[in-house]
């Protein structure tokens, strides 16, 4: 078993696998960190990728093959691939969790690899290159913090992680207690794992590869993270978003936290909304009529109603309504941008 913790009876040589592979990409950042970065741009200033993702991802890509060639792979910086549905179990990976920070020089990123067996998160390990904090934990077995078993104390008052990027644009008009600003969602699950923190929430979408390492954290250490609407989450599905914002931390902290978001009327996203999604019922009956099997209906919403509304062709990329509130559909318009790639924005409401 590694020196980096004591290992539980069952997925020892994964965990030990995925702790080898996580440090190894640590090195690859600081290499890069130290040679100094090119930085490019997915979809806007606030989706950046550099090499040291993609060569990254590539190790651990490639050792999580060589170890488990039976195992589905999914990775932000690979080409994804349908195989992945076929197996049971999935792996799945985000070299650099909060390229922002790295870019930056800032210290809130990590590398994040999870596994998850039908659908589920199971072990995660999350290492924070900057500081040199390993982060590990299997369902069942508890989590682990620089080899040393976590000692859960979780109470009032409640610290909550939230994004930075979340809090610089938006949250720091809210009276909402107890905020921590931070980059990595891998790392702000793995802390509140460890105890350090106690729950967070996003009011954008995120992707499996942000989730499943920290996810597993969580599990292994009595936490969960969901949907803000109150459904689960679960991995390896064919489009690899949940297209919501979330909630996620220890059971007290986390039934508090809804409560105060709702107090504070703080919106979420809701990408891609169907008739079978909660989101769905906010909407007027005439446009629950008209909007009945449209593919890309989004909207965001706080208290029960709807902010803004975004209907987009997926096909061509023309945006077919935008309705509400100008700085929520700005918001609402970078969500569904990350969500579709690059379409041609909403005008502005007269």
């Amino acid at each position: 078993m590694t020196s980096d913790g004591p290992g539980p009876a069952a997925l020892n040589s994964e965990l030990d696998v995925a702790v080898r592979l996580a440090r190894a990409a640590g090195d690859v950042l600081r290499r890069h960190l130290s040679a100094g970065l090119t930085v490019d741009y997915k979809t806007s200033a606030d989706d950046p990728v550099t090499a040291a993702d993609r060569e990254a991802s590539a190790l651990i890509v490639a050792g999580l093959h060589a170890a488990f060639p039976g195992d589905g792979l999914l990775s932000e910086e690979e080409t994804d691939s349908p195989e992945r549905l076929t197996r049971e179990r999935v792996w799945i990976i985000d070299p650099i969790d909060g390229t922002r920070e790295f870019t930056q020089g800032e210290p809130g990123f990590a590398v994040s690899i999870g596994l998850c067996v039908r659908g589920a998160p199971v072990l995660g390990v999350v290492y924070a290159p900057a500081t040199d904090e390993l982060f590990t934990g299997v369902v069942g077995r508890g989590v682990w913090k620089a080899g040393v078993p976590v000692q859960l104390r979780v109470t009032p008052p409640y610290q909550i992680s939230v994004s930075s990027t979340e809090h610089r644009r938006e949250l720091h008009r809210s009276a909402l207690p107890g905020m921590h600003p931070s980059g990595s969602i891998a790392l702000k699950l793995a802390r509140i794992a460890a105890g350090e923190l106690h729950a967070t929430f996003t009011m954008s979408p995120r992707s499996e590869w942000d989730l499943a390492a920290g996810h597993a954290l969580l599990r292994a250490g009595g936490g969960d993270l969901r949907r803000r609407d109150g459904r689960p989450v679960t991995y390896n599905r064919p489009r690899p978003h949940i297209e919501q914002g979330l909630i996620a931390g220890h059971s007290d902290a986390v039934a508090w936290l809804d409560e105060e978001l709702r107090r504070h009327d703080l919106p979420s996203a809701h990408l891609g909304v169907t008739p079978a999604d909660p989101a769905w019922a906010l909407l007027p009956e005439a446009d629950r009529a008209a909007l009945a099997g449209h593919p890309a209906v989004s909207l965001r919403a706080a208290g029960g109603r709807v902010l803004a509304l975004l209907v987009v062709d997926p096909r061509t990329g023309d945006v077919q309504r935008a309705e509400g509130d100008a700085f929520h559909l700005e918001r609402l318009s970078r969500d569904v941008t990350r969500a579709l790639g690059t379409f041609a924005p909403p005008a502005a409401p007269a």
